[in-house]
Order: structure tokens, then sequence, then C-alpha cells
């Protein structure tokens, strides 16, 4: 029986055209609010009674939601037919074949359609008085309103041949990046690489005009201005070299106004491992992204300014052709000490069977082991398939020279199912998806000794600088910073093997160090001893990653630094699950009058994990100013602030957002919050340093409030203390911190075994 994964082809060319009246093939702004005339016009068999069309798009678009009750109201959609039958308009964001999910119906409910008649579709019909349609947020070459017909009213749509569609262009510049390597060598080369991006996180090509550089500390081959190059959506100034420090650079304007301040740079006279930054998790339009593969390397290599990146596309619609072409580009794009393209795939079994891995191969010519071939038609290699994770596992340890990445997206990794020590040296704990927190605490109760890595998972052609937008993806993407001795594949490869990492949200680059002393030297492992194999040496100091046994020390001495763009909100110190400590370093200083009421978590594992927030936060005798957002990525997302509080709408996936602002007074009056989720009072007096928490079920769904100092000059920290160890279980030191600006940070475990 053949395998069919696709729509019918049967007579598709002689069932009807679709146009659009105004707008084909020309460029309109991203998350810009448009009307579109989209006419179908019957062909040769006119469209029987209860047939349809469909007008679908991706699963990734964050185009507004059809909606047909209220014509003043955003989205408003009409459809008519020429002949007067009664139409019928139904959308649903899943019912279409993937990727091409979202899907808004017109069904022809009493009548019929003749050759010729036609059916005119208005997106966003503004007749009424609605703003119109708004349109998704990021950029993409070719967005089509894909229109697939059932004239036959047999269930079985044909796609046409020639389909409508337009470009999405970024808007004007609302925000600057300025980035920088996070260390480097005292004296040797490193670049500056500038940006503008839009609104909705889009670099932006309209930035204009000359700008200034200004440098916290001299720099050898920096231009003291500029001018933008027409068009372009970056800019990079390389040739740059400085003496030991740290060093930022701020954009200006040509009024000397700050545009953009890039994170610090630490310059050292000697290192053995530096810093390289990667998104190692995303899709193209090939699978179920945006774009093509291509442009998603060049957008990493270009725009997010990636030092590394692996493309992840869903197994069971990678065809051999696209595996082949997915091989080709990681070596074109492969240059040593300018970017790492390594091949990979995403195995993409359903949760029971183990759930999504994260292939990575160390080198091209690998065999695709998919977990299915369910959008893929060619069965001539269905063979090599590994249909549950435990298979894949054994396959891949079986040929060698690969890693596994449990993760979490539209299914999560189950490690209680299958974990490989060999092959899964870290978990993904955030992503667009969400922040995942209770994948890490899953390996340790699995026995698993992993590094932690952060990756955006991005659908929407933005690795490695991946806004949410406005969809079911809660979180900016992160990031994961890879240790090694040069930028090459083999260097990285040995700093995934070794675990020799750290982690990042909202692609924030963060210099971190974190070390363990012992009194007394211990055996030191780069695999799992659970595996069997000998240590490499003797250390009496463990850093990021590393393994050792025999440990005899009673306590050790843990410290940790942070070198950072944005102030230190906290840091907590851990042990495996429990907390040892919150470092905060302006402690000292106490309590202030800016407050922070943060809302957070998920609903549960699975794809419906995202949270609804709604709700209002209330001051009585007393007042705010100057209230601002926080992790507030979708702008189509309620945030009304007045001096006596806040009312707002949000989606957290297991990270937070919220708002802070600055009390009036620091002692009077009451809190109140009232949400759907929870509802509390805490008088203002009562609030300091530490969380006032309220719980709302879910998987660590609450809302958080607390107070900070009215300034905190904290970018780089340096912490350490004295931590007893374990001696019935593995010890797991790490810390996970927050910055001011919203980013969570963790560093990979040290794992102590005792003697």
């Amino acid at each position: 029986m053949p395998h069919v994964a696709r729509h019918t082809d049967y007579m598709a060319a002689e069932v009807g055209t679709a146009r659009l009246l105004e707008g084909q093939g020309q460029g309109f702004e991203a998350g810009s609010w448009q009307d579109f005339t989209l006419v179908f016009t019957a062909g040769r068999f006119g469209m029987d009674d209860t047939g349809s069309i469909r007008i679908v798009h991706r699963f990734a678009s964050d185009m507004g939601a059809p909606q047909f009750a209220d014509p003043a109201a955003p989205n408003y959609v009409t459809a008519a037919a020429s002949n007067g039958a009664q139409l019928q308009l139904s959308y649903h964001p899943r019912l279409n074949l993937r990727p091409w999910g979202k899907c808004l119906t017109v069904a022809v409910g009493r009548g019929y359609l003749a050759p010729g008649d036609t059916i005119t579709v208005r997106l966003g019909d503004r007749r009424g008085g609605s703003p119109g349609m708004r349109l998704q947020t990021f950029c993409e070459d070719r967005f089509e309103f894909r229109v697939l017909a059932d004239v036959f009213a047999t269930c079985n749509w044909a796609l046409l041949p020639e389909q409508p569609w337009i470009r999405i262009l970024p808007g004007a510049p609302a925000q600057w990046r300025a980035v920088l390597p996070t260390v480097r060598r005292a004296g040797e080369g490193f670049a500056l690489s500038l940006r503008a991006d839009d609104r909705w996180g889009n670099p932006s090509h309209l930035a204009r005009g000359r700008f200034r550089l200004a440098a916290s500390a001299p720099v050898r081959g920096l231009p003291e201005s500029f001018a933008w190059p027409e068009g372009a959506r970056s800019h990079r100034i390389e040739g740059l070299a400085a003496g030991p420090g740290d060093l930022s650079i701020a954009l200006l304007d040509e009024a000397g106004r700050e545009l953009a301040r890039s994170n610090p740079l630490r310059l050292v006279e000697h290192a053995s491992h530096l810093p390289f930054w990667a998104d190692m998790h995303g899709q193209s339009e090939e699978t179920i992204g945006t774009n093509s593969a291509r442009r998603l390397a060049e957008y990493a290599r270009d725009l997010a300014f990636l030092d590394a990146m692996c493309h992840q596309g869903n197994d069971f619609q990678i065809t051999a052709a696209f595996w082949r072409d997915l091989n080709a580009l990681a070596a074109e794009f492969t240059a040593p000490g300018r970017f790492v393209f390594f091949p990979g795939w995403e195995w993409s079994g359903n949760t029971a069977l183990g759930g999504d891995r994260n292939v990575v191969l160390r080198r091209e010519g690998g065999t695709l082991h998919r977990s299915c071939h369910a959008l893929v038609e060619d069965l001539s290699d269905a063979e090599t398939d590994a249909l549950d994770v435990k298979a894949l596992h054994a396959t891949l340890r079986r040929e060698g020279d690969a890693l596994c990445l449990p993760h979490v997206g539209g299914r999560y990794a189950d490690l209680r199912y299958a974990h490989d020590k060999a092959l899964e040296r870290s978990v993904e704990v955030h992503s667009d998806w969400g922040t995942f927190d209770w994948l890490l605490e899953d390996a340790f109760a699995v026995g698993g000794r992993v590094g932690i890595a952060a990756n955006s998972d991005g659908h929407k052609g933005r690795h490695g600088a991946s806004h949410p937008g406005a969809s079911l993806f809660g979180a900016y993407g992160g990031l994961t910073c890879y240790l090694a001795e040069e930028l090459s594949r083999e260097a990285l490869w040995d700093a995934m093997l070794w675990r020799r990492q750290y982690a990042t949200t909202g692609a924030a680059r963060v210099h971190c160090d974190a070390w363990v002393t012992l009194s007394a030297p211990a055996a030191l492992h780069r695999d799992d001893p659970a595996l069997g194999g000998a240590p490499v040496g003797r250390t009496e100091r463990a850093t990021l990653g590393n393994i050792l046994t025999g440990v005899r020390d009673e306590a050790v001495e843990f410290g940790f630094e942070i070198l950072a763009g944005s102030p230190v909100e906290r840091v907590e110190i851990r042990n495996r699950t429990r907390l040892l400590e919150v470092f905060r370093p302006y402690a000292a200083a106490g309590p202030g009058r800016r407050i922070r009421v943060l809302w957070e978590g998920s609903e549960y594992r699975g794809r419906g994990r995202e949270t609804l927030w709604r709700g209002e936060i209330a001051l009585s005798g007393n007042a705010w100013r100057d209230a601002r957002p926080i992790n507030r990525f979708n702008l189509d997302r309620r945030f009304e602030p007045s001096p006596q509080g806040l009312v707002f709408d949000g989606v957290t996936t297991g990270g937070f957002m919220g708002v802070e602002a600055m009390l009036e007074d620091p002692r009077a009056g009451t809190l109140s919050l009232r949400t759907n989720l929870v509802e509390g009072s805490v008088p203002i007096a009562e609030l300091g340093l530490e969380d006032r928490v309220w719980e709302a079920g879910g998987l660590g769904r609450r809302i958080r409030a607390f107070r900070l100092p009215d300034a905190n000059p904290h970018r780089a920290v340096r912490h350490g203390l004295r931590v007893p160890l374990r001696r019935d279980e593995d010890n797991a030191l790490f810390i996970r911190a927050t910055l001011e600006d919203g980013n969570v940070l963790w560093s990979s475990p040290i794992y102590l075994i005792t003697a």
C-alpha cells in the first residue's frame, strides 16, 4: 500500500485559481496591520455543494487568528460567492497537513459554484472599522496564502499550482545591539558586531546615518565614527585589539546619545580555553521553520553573530535530498576561526517512545535515522529508522561520532524511559518553548551526569537571536557557550564531550566561570565513570562539567564569577536539587523603593504547557512610577500601568515575566493581586529582598514579589562558599543566576563522587 504524505494532485491545475487583487509579491512590514482581498475562481469542475477552499499558513506563523463575529475588531474576515451561494467560515490552528497547519476554511454551505464563479475572501476586512489583519511578526522571503480546493466535496484538497504570496520585511529600528566576544587573549584580534532590531526582534535594513563608537578602554583599530552601509541588516568591525582588562564599547548617534552598549569583553594574558557561542537547535522551511536552511545559517553567522550552529529539522520531514543538502551546507559554512556548522537532526519520536532528542554529528556523511517516515513518502530507506530512543541510542553508539541532546519541544524527552550516559552529555533547559529546570532534575533522578545547554529551537528563521514573536512560544531563545581551545569543529566537539559549557536565556552574552577547590587530588574523568573508563588524570581543582571520583574531602570550596552587561539580581547556588544559598550582591544595601512582581511557570510538561495570565496589580495607600515590563516579548499582550497598579495579560511557559516600578513611599500601603489563577495581598512594609510567593499550581506556577535597592551596580560578581559534601549520592554543584534584564544563566554542574 503506497505511503501518502501530501494533498491530492489530481487535475490540480484545473480545479481553480487563486490570486490577490493587490500586493502580490510585494513587501509588507512584519507585525503591521494590512488587508488583502483573495479571489478563488472555480475551474472546469466548479465546486459541489459542501465543497470548500482552505487558506493555510505555516505552524510557525503568528499572523492574527481570523475571526468572523466583530466587523470592528482586529483580524476580521469575510467571504462572498459571486453567484450568491451561502458560505460558512471557520478557523482551526491545527487542522491541515503539517507544517501548513493553520487553516481558514471557506465552505459552500448551500448551493454550488459553476466554472468561472468566484469566492472573494477579505482578510482583515476594514469596511466595518477593523484595523485589518496583523501580519506575522517575523520576516519571510515568500509568505504564502496557500490555497487548497476540495471541489468534489471528498475532503481531499488539491494544492493549487500557483499561490498568492507576499514578502514580509523588517520594520524601523527600535533597539540597537552591540556584541563582542566574551573572553579573548590580549593583543589578539576580535570583532565588534552591530545591528538594529525592529520592535519584533527582526534585524532592520532601515538603519541610516553616521554613528560614533566609544570604548571603556583603548582599542586598536576602532574607528571614532562610521557610516551605516545602505540597506545592511548588520555591520561588523574587524581587526580590533586591546590590552588586558575588561572592555565594553558603546554605540552612539551623531549627537552622542547612547544607543547600545556591548556585553563586556574580558581580555586576558593567557587562556587555555576560550568561550564560543552556539545555537545548536533550529529549523527551516524544509521542515517546520521559516525561510531556507541556507538563510538560517546566514542569519546565525551574520545577524545573530554566532560562532557555531546545528540545524535540527524534524526527522519525519527530512527527505533524502534535503539530508544531502544539509550535509553540503554544513561543509560549506564551516570555516575554522570564523564559523562552525554541525550536521544533525531532531529525532522526533513520540513521548511514549522516549521523546525529542537532538542528534549532533561530528562530521558530514552520517546516516539519518528517523523516528518514522510520517511525512516522507520515499520509504526506500525505512530500514534505517530507529523507532524508539533505545534503538536510536544503540545505533548511534555502534556508528560513533554522535551525541544526543534531550530537550523539550512539541514532545518532551522522557529520561526515565531511556538515558544514555555516553551519548547524552547535556540536557537543554531553555529554548523558545520555555524554561525547563525540571529536565535537569530528571537527569539527576536517573543518575545522569550532564552539562546544561540552552538553544532556540527556533521556527521563525532567527537562529541565535530568536525572538518568540506573538505565538505560543513563550520565551526568547537561548545560547550555549562552549569553552574550547579554538573555533573549530574538533575543538567544539571536545568541549561537548567534557560538558565544558554554560547556558543563557535571551541570547545573552555573559562571562561565567565556576570551580571547586579540594584539599587533596581526586580522579578526573571526561566520560561518566559509570561507563567503566579510566580517569584521565588527577586534580585539586575542578571546573565546568568536570566529574571527579574518589573525593575524600568532607567539604570543598565552591566559587563562581559572572561578568555581565546587566546587573546581577541573584545567584542560586545548588547541589543537585538542593538550594544551598541565594547570593544577592547588593544585600548589604538592603531594599529600596524598587519593587518587582513576576508571574511564572507552566501548565504541565506536554504541548499545552503555556499558562495564560490575566489580572491586575493594585496599590492602596501608595503609588508607583516608571513601571516597565520584564520579558514582555508579545506586544499584543496587555500591559497597562498606572500610578496605582497594572492591568496585564501574558503567557509563561516555565520562565517568567513581570513588572518593575519605583514606589513613591518605601513602606506605606498594600500590594494586592487579583488574577485568573491566584489572589493575594501583602503590606509594602513586609516586602523585602526575599520573595513573597503566591503558589498557583501547575508546574512551578506562581507569582513572586520582592524589593531591590534603588540602584544595583553589580555587573561583575565573584563569590564562594564552603560546601559540605553528601556521601549518599553524587554532589553536583552549579549556579543558576538571574540578571536584572530578565535573563537567566546556568553553569554546568561539577560532579563530585566521594570515596
